[in-house]
């Protein structure tokens, strides 16, 4: 018989289905035995009575979490045993036959929780049961609705999907790389991309014109709530647009999914308002400022475009650096400012920030698409020619290949989906997320290379 999902069971009243899934909850009431069955689509309570003598023995030996086959006949609650928290509180199922399909020894965790009581580093250890509970559940549902309706959103808009490198070459872009040794190439080593920047920009120059991808990127550095090693952000690039198209076509696409998927949530404020970095600082003592009219309302969503940042900030040693990243170019009254490499610390990027309740969930700039401009970015960083051609000498080229004004934007989805879920953070939004310290404590990662791997790759590890 064809399964039949959970949700479904009101459309089968009076007639027999199949359902499978995970026995959630069994109640023993002596002469009748309830089982919650659990499927990806949510519960229905299934009966076994005693005279069903074969059946009912059969039920008195199902445990939590055992996976079972089920055969019943769908039929109406009385009025006052209606569920009225269930889908589909109205029925239940007669159960007429049952297979066990697979046992499942007693869960480590509770599951029928939020989770939230359960200390964060049991939860990752056995999260593929802790992605059972329906509130992670719901979380990654929505992760994929947004994911789908931005693909198609984009799509109608002309934009072309494209895969860029997860191996590339490291390159200096504010945060660490992850380094992957070569075996072939001794010696030699690739680099986990932090963004697909670069890859975007290029192919700006051959032509693509409208870009997007929603891109694994990586970084070696500290994490927190909102952050994690790896993660995904909305990779976006266009040609021949300017910053308000940029920034015009982004509100847009985030109104239109969060009223069509989530229209529960307000938004506090359309077109979304922009305030200069000195603004935002001045009024707020912060460039992610939390705007929200009333805190308490978890339904609110205030956006915010923080613009006009300043390019260069200075270092420790007195040098200088980029505030954000080399590529951006500098607004239009500054160009001559770079070029000259003069007045550097009041020069203004053509870079803007969107933030929405006091995070940061995007940032991108107008780029340098002269190869002049460019390289006078890395020459106020205090980079020699050797270093500039060592590390961008393939962007400068393709600079002077007949590059097309162009810019972007990259939108972290991992932290929009968390403060539309109201979640702590964004391991609550990602399937398989690393704790806070960067551990893999499910599959045990990091762990120990052994000597033969180190030896193909030419590393050794030193005694600490």
């Amino acid at each position: 018989m064809e399964r039949t999902l959970t949700h479904d069971i009101g459309e089968h009243e009076g007639k027999e289905i199949t359902l499978k899934g995970w026995v959630a909850v069994r109640r023993d009431h002596g002469k009748i035995i309830f089982i919650d069955l659990r499927d990806k689509s949510g519960i229905a309570q299934c009966i076994f009575v005693a005279k069903n003598t074969d059946i009912y023995a059969q039920a008195e030996t199902l445990r939590h979490e055992w996976v079972v086959a089920l055969t019943g006949t769908v039929t109406k609650r009385p009025e006052n045993m209606v569920n009225a928290n269930m889908k589909n509180g109205a029925w239940e199922v007669q159960a007429s036959a049952i297979e066990i399909l697979n046992e499942a020894e007693t869960p480590p965790i509770a599951i029928d929780t939020d989770g939230y009581e359960i200390n964060e580093e049991y939860r990752l250890k056995y999260r593929y049961l802790d992605l059972r509970r329906e509130r992670l559940q719901t979380n990654l549902h929505l992760r994929h609705e947004v994911i789908a309706f931005m693909r198609d959103w984009l799509n109608d808009k002309d934009f072309v999907e494209v895969e860029t490198p997860i191996i590339s070459k490291s390159t200096p872009e504010g945060a660490r790389d992850y380094i992957v040794p070569s075996r072939i190439y001794y010696g030699k080593s690739y680099a986990l991309p932090q963004s697909p920047q670069q890859y975007k920009q290029l192919l700006m120059v051959a032509g693509l014109e409208r870009y997007y991808q929603f891109a694994r990127c990586f970084r070696d550095e500290d994490t927190r709530g909102d952050r994690q090693p790896e993660f995904t952000q909305l990779d976006l690039e266009m040609s021949f647009a300017s910053q308000e198209e940029i920034m015009g076509l982004m509100e847009s696409l985030y109104i239109t999914t969060i009223e069509a998927l989530m229209p529960d949530k307000k938004i506090q404020q359309k077109p979304f308002p922009r305030l200069s970095y000195k603004e935002a600082m001045e009024k707020y003592q912060s460039d992610k400022p939390d705007i929200r009219e009333d805190k308490n309302d978890s339904n609110l969503l205030a956006f915010a475009w923080i613009i006009d940042f300043p390019f260069f900030e200075k270092t420790e040693n007195g040098g200088y650096t980029f505030t954000h990243n080399p590529f951006s170019a500098p607004k239009p009254e500054y160009h001559d400012d770079l070029m000259a490499q003069k007045n550097i610390g009041g020069i203004i990027a053509a870079q803007y920030d969107l933030t929405l309740n006091g995070y940061e969930i995007g940032g991108g700039g107008i780029r340098n698409h002269t190869p002049e401009a460019l390289q006078k970015v890395f020459q106020i960083m205090g980079y020699d020619e050797t270093r500039i051609q060592e590390n961008f000498g393939h962007m400068l080229h393709a600079l002077k290949s007949g590059a097309p004004p162009h810019g972007g934007i990259a939108m972290g989805i991992d932290r929009l989906l968390a403060i539309l879920t109201n979640e702590p953070n964004i391991r609550e939004v990602i399937a398989f997320p690393k704790t806070g310290d960067a551990r893999d404590l499910m599959m045990d990662a990091p762990s120990t290379l052994a000597k033969n791997q180190l030896a193909e790759v030419g590393l050794e590890l030193k005694k600490e």
